[in-house]
């Protein structure tokens, strides 16, 4: 019997199952060279002709996988039609990423490497995987052929890891899809995003006493951004006058103990001295837990050693945030059934050009209910200042609190229809997830975050060496197709996210 015969088959009695086994057939093997195609644009804020080359490989791409596509300035459009008048099933990605370094000197981030069936590079999994992911399985639900009451449109942002501004200024000149997945957290489905909020805190040189030091803080630099856990923290020291002695410090600091997964590298040079610790970066709001915060190893290491000023100054405060991961030293207590507890990333520490090179601290934080924006921030703004009384300081603060947490009704029409895809696709019945992490789903009417990463399996979207199982990129196409095989063939919800 002929293979469209077989498929048309298939398709009238499992649409899904279609698609899956067009997708294994036909397609599976051009994830993984189009996904290393993807992360070899470095398209990380201010690289601008990264970000132009990626729009136009976009453009090729879904050109040659038979799509349209629409440069919509920000935002990128590829639409694979429905029939005429159809509303729109959106599927929302972005396609920048988050600064880092190369992978422990051994090969560059932007640089694709497969080794025992894990996929490395920046954007595997956050989130030029799950870009590449919908492509294919927008080509293998049409190449199976069941009918759509749909139009899919996959849209890729351009600064969701920097600025957020891009569907704000897409939805000010075009209609947003009438449903729309977003594919940039974890399955089953997200029922709950914590706020992104930060604070910033500069400090200055006050006239103040203090113990005398015989060496003053040159520098102190840590952190890429403030969604990463910072991997490497430095403070450089200069001796001041007469002959330098460093090995009375070196002994103290070599003989208190490193956090796991943290080491301590001093180099002294004469009169100057560097103090670097190395952690392991991770994402701020998904995998905190999984970092190892250089920052925070370091304000430790050097209590007590330096002399008065902005850096011991803000140093104290990074000890006061980074007591734990859930800003227990901030008096965030407060433990939430559903939302859990905060997640408090102590993320970077330098001078701030903006503020005449002074020395800024800055603080990630993921905020569950019940304070608002304003409320943490007047919280934080106290602990700061009574910090600030107690050390003679001048901390000045400000920071980011416009952000607040997004709900969904765990019993909504949606949500239970992706978990039963969900269910269908890989015959588990995991419950919806709350995540630290913020999406476009903030951004976007009826929009909800779904998958594309797998539960218990430990995130490494921000991480140095981020990376994702192929077996899982291909298992996540698998989940995608029975949502879409639902969702676009059948009758458009009237509020979805309602029971």
């Amino acid at each position: 019997m002929p293979i469209q015969i077989v498929l048309a088959l298939l398709a009238a009695a499992d649409p899904a199952g279609a698609a899956r086994a067009r997708y294994d057939a036909a397609l599976s093997g051009r994830l993984v060279p189009l996904l290393c195609e993807a992360i070899g644009f470095a398209t990380v804020e201010g690289n601008a002709a990264a970000h132009a080359a990626q729009k136009a490989w976009l453009a090729r791409t879904a050109r040659d996988l038979g799509f349209s596509f629409r440069d919509a300035g920000t935002v990128s459009e590829i639409d694979l039609p429905g029939p005429p008048g159809a509303p729109v099933l959106g599927l929302v990605v972005h396609g920048d990423v988050q600064p880092v370094e190369d992978v422990d000197g051994r090969r560059s981030a932007f640089a694709c490497a497969v080794e025992n069936g894990v996929l490395h590079g920046r954007g595997a999994a956050d989130d030029k995987g799950p870009l590449v992911q919908a492509l294919l399985a927008m080509r293998a639900l049409a190449d199976a052929g069941p009918p759509r009451s749909h139009a899919i449109r996959l849209l890729v942002g351009s600064d969701e890891e920097s600025g957020g501004n891009d569907v704000k200024a897409y939805l000010a000149a075009n209609a947003p899809p009438r449903l729309a997945l977003v594919l940039d957290s974890e399955f089953p489905v997200v029922v709950g995003e914590k706020a992104w909020n930060a604070l910033r805190v500069w400090a200055a040189n006050a006239p103040r006493g203090g113990p005398a030091r015989p060496w003053e803080v040159v520098s102190a630099t840590a952190g890429v951004a403030p969604s990463i856990v910072p991997d490497r923290a430095r403070l450089a020291l200069r001796w001041r006058e007469g002959e330098p002695d460093w090995e009375p410090l070196l002994a103290r600091l070599r003989s208190r103990p490193m956090p796991d997964g943290t080491r301590l590298e001093v180099e002294a040079r004469a009169r100057d001295l560097a103090v670097t610790v190395h952690g392991r970066a991770a994402h701020a709001g998904v995998s905190l837990e999984s970092g190892r915060n250089a920052l925070v190893a370091l304000a430790f290491l050097v209590d007590g050693e330096l002399p008065v000023g902005p850096a011991a100054d803000l140093l104290a405060l990074a000890r006061l945030a980074g007591q734990d991961l859930h800003g227990t030293g901030l008096g965030l207590t407060r433990n939430d059934p559903v939302w859990g507890r905060y997640a408090v990333n102590v993320a970077q520490l330098g001078p701030d050009e903006r503020k005449g090179g002074r020395l800024q601290l800055v603080v990630n934080l993921r905020r569950p209910p019940p304070l608002t924006g304003p409320q943490l921030r007047e919280h934080l703004a106290r602990v700061v200042a009574d910090l600030a009384t107690r050390r003679g300081a001048a901390l000045e603060v400000d920071g980011y609190f416009d952000d607040e947490p997004l709900a969904f009704d765990p019993a909504g029409k949606l949500v239970l229809r992706l978990r039963a895809a969900y269910r269908r696709a890989t015959g588990r019945d995991d419950p919806p997830a709350v995540s630290g992490g913020g999406t476009y789903a903030k951004r976007l009417p009826d929009a909800i975050a779904f998958g594309m990463w797998f539960p218990g399996k430990p995130y490494t979207g921000h991480s140095s060496d981020e990376r994702i199982d192929v077996a899982d990129l291909h298992r996540g196409v698998h989940v995608l197709l029975e949502a879409l095989a639902d969702l676009a063939s059948g009758p458009p919800m009237e509020r979805p996210l309602e029971p």
